[in-house]
């Protein structure tokens, strides 16, 4: 037990050594410019009073789901929104995880095996790379949105069962978007299942907020897709969006839905009536474009000092090490504004960075501001 209990110790201390070590924290009262509740919609009155009408008018015999899908956490409602996911995201059919995270382990650990192929970008996320783990199949990473070097892997590799291609749409540290289109290609050309993780273009991107695979033409060509309700959506959860053999699949062998206590009803009709007002084409997206251009062209200021990465609404202001990038943000939150280091290992050494996040409720005067205070600081 002690020898446990001193690893442990250790293991925190080398943590803080390294400046790496990482404790939770409020953000009250700050100015948000690192939540990923891109469009406010957490917040929106609207959602609440739709939510909570439902509640009283349709008397739910519960609030909490008491159970996993397969037992009694099963209802009209699940299957309701379902239906709804589907039709929002052009698919057949559509399943309900417990978070985006869940929805990428449950969805690669299931269907890839040993004796299949991954081929995987390097900056995925780090439940693809959980799921790929947990699969058996052999993993080849290819280098960060380059179709080339994934072609050069393509063509070098052979004697597989089943070859799955994997990326995200919105990279969530880069904040760049992937080559959709010449990625589908190569899946085409090579037989490849195509999986692709929308968590950061859900909401954002494509016919009323469907995704980047809708706005690059490419949703035909995906094997599955995941989009997830804690960004853009504003609340939480998952959905894989695909075939209907597909889901039969999943409802019987994946281990992260089988076991899972269900999502409880507040959050269900949350995520219903978010996607209501998103088929109305809310102003909100059209908001947040324009101030994106806007930082774009004042973060100019900063790449005379910093590397800037990202197409946005998601940037990184590369500092020169963990140091650097951990004092900038305290500045940052002295002066009220809710900015984070994002640090190795969640980001490769050498590109620590401060991750900044814009949002439909934020100002071209806070974004100045912002960038002045990067700046005078520097």
């Amino acid at each position: 037990m002690e020898a446990l209990d001193n690893r442990i110790q250790d293991y925190i201390q080398k943590r803080k050594d390294d400046r790496l070590y990482r404790t939770l924290t409020l953000s009250q009262d700050l100015i948000d410019f690192s939540s990923n509740d891109y469009l406010g919609l957490s917040r929106s009155a609207f959602i609440s009073q739709q939510v909570e009408n439902d509640m009283r008018n349709y008397r739910f015999r519960k609030s909490g789901s008491t159970g996993s899908r397969l037992l009694n956490g099963n209802s009209l409602l699940f299957e309701e929104v379902e239906q709804l996911l589907a039709e929002a995201h052009h698919s057949e059919a559509a399943l309900i995880f417990n978070s985006g995270f869940d929805a990428n382990v449950g969805l690669i650990s299931t269907v890839a095996r040993t004796g299949d192929i991954i081929f995987y970008d390097e900056f995925v996320h780090a439940s693809i790379h959980q799921g790929m783990r947990l699969s058996g199949a052999k993993l080849i990473p290819f280098l960060h949105n380059d179709p080339d070097d994934l072609e050069n892997k393509l063509k070098s590799i052979t004697g597989y069962n089943a070859g799955f291609l994997i990326t995200e749409s919105v990279f969530s540290m880069e904040g760049d978007k992937a080559r959709l289109q010449e990625i589908a290609k190569l899946a085409f050309r090579y037989h490849l299942h195509l999986i692709i993780d929308e968590a950061h273009a859900t909401g954002l991107f494509g016919e009323k907020g469907s995704g980047l695979c809708n706005e690059a033409g490419i949703e035909i060509d995906c094997f599955a897709r995941v989009y997830t309700f804690g960004k853009a959506v504003g609340s939480h959860g998952g959905v894989i969006v695909g075939s209907e053999s597909l889901k039969r699949y999943l409802v019987n062998f994946s281990k992260n839905f089988i076991y899972s206590t269900a999502l409880e009803t507040h959050n269900l009709l949350r995520v219903k009536h978010t996607y209501f007002m998103l088929q109305m084409d809310i102003n909100q997206p059209y908001r947040l474009k324009k101030l994106n251009q806007y930082f774009i062209t004042q973060a100019k200021l900063l790449k005379e000092r910093f590397p800037v990465v990202g197409d946005g609404p998601i940037f990184g202001i590369i500092m020169p090490g963990i140091e650097q990038s951990v004092n900038m943000s305290i500045v940052l939150q002295h002066h009220h504004f809710d900015v984070r280091a994002i640090l190795s290992p969640t980001v490769p050494a050498g590109t620590e960075r401060l991750r900044i996040i814009l949002h439909s409720y934020n100002t071209t005067e806070e974004i100045d501001q912002l960038i002045k205070i990067i700046v005078d600081n520097h």
